[in-house]
């Protein structure tokens, strides 16, 4: 059996300054650096790669963005492309989360295609799934999820699974303080993983499938305990240092 490292990920979403990140990195590094065995990333605002580039360049928490066009280059006004990511040093991008799909009309189709995107240059994807309360209270929650896989499968092959990471975000749990069950987590990342071992094993068991959905301190020791939780997507608690600190040192413990 694989062992997993554990990658705790956060998503600033729209916050941050410049003084506020120093402040958050420099305190997160200072309160990390000697902990191994887990990854730490943050996925920032575009405007502040170059300062959390500069600030992060040779430590141990990778950075990357929270969106990407799903189009190499061309007039396409206001995207960013995934060659520019890189130039900035991004490990990560998050593709296909909920509030993209929601708010800005992101459907499975273009999630696969800025999937594609991010790997052709390297840059890992992030790939979110997830369902909301209706679709979770009807009992679909796995088709839905399945379904969303399915898209960035058929269009990227499932091998390209092998060098990606998946956050299961239930919508209904994201910055609304409800969280899911490590018992409801565990049960969706175990299908997650379940359905990709179908048709290739290896790819699934070294896959890593975070939890995205109001982690907090308080909360991230019981989710990462789960034989299927390989660490979390954290939202508000990444803003919050001592937060995020805690939270990675879950992911140790």
């Amino acid at each position: 059996m694989a062992i997993r490292s554990k990658l705790v990920a956060g998503n600033w979403k729209m916050h941050g300054g410049t003084l506020q990140n120093r402040d958050l990195l420099n305190a997160v590094l200072s309160a990390t650096a000697d902990l191994s065995g887990v990854e730490l990333a943050v996925c920032v605002p575009y405007p502040y790669l170059p300062q959390v580039q500069s600030i992060l360049q040779g430590t141990n928490v990778s950075w990357g963005a929270q969106n990407v066009s799903q189009h190499e280059k061309g007039a396409y006004t206001g995207e960013v492309s995934a060659s520019m990511l890189l130039d900035f040093g991004c490990r990560y991008v998050i593709v296909g989360h909920s509030e993209r799909r929601a708010l800005y009309g992101e459907d499975s189709h273009t999630v696969a295609l800025k999937f594609r995107a991010a790997q052709s240059v390297g840059v890992i994807p992030i790939l979110c799934v997830g369902e909301t309360l209706e679709q979770r209270e009807a009992g679909i929650t796995e088709q839905v999820v399945a379904k969303q896989l399915e898209a960035v499968v058929k269009s990227a092959g499932i091998n390209a699974l092998g060098t990606a990471v998946l956050a299961y975000e239930p919508v209904w749990a994201i910055g609304t303080g409800k969280t899911a069950s490590p018992a409801q987590a565990q049960e969706v990342h175990s299908f997650i993983r379940g359905r990709i071992a179908a048709d290739a094993a290896e790819v699934a068991e070294g896959l890593k499938i975070l939890y995205g959905g109001s982690v907090k301190a308080a909360n991230a020791a019981e989710l990462f305990a789960m034989p299927d939780i390989d660490g979390g997507l954290i939202g508000g608690a990444s803003l919050v240092a001592e937060e995020f600190i805690a939270i990675a040192r879950a992911a140790k413990d």
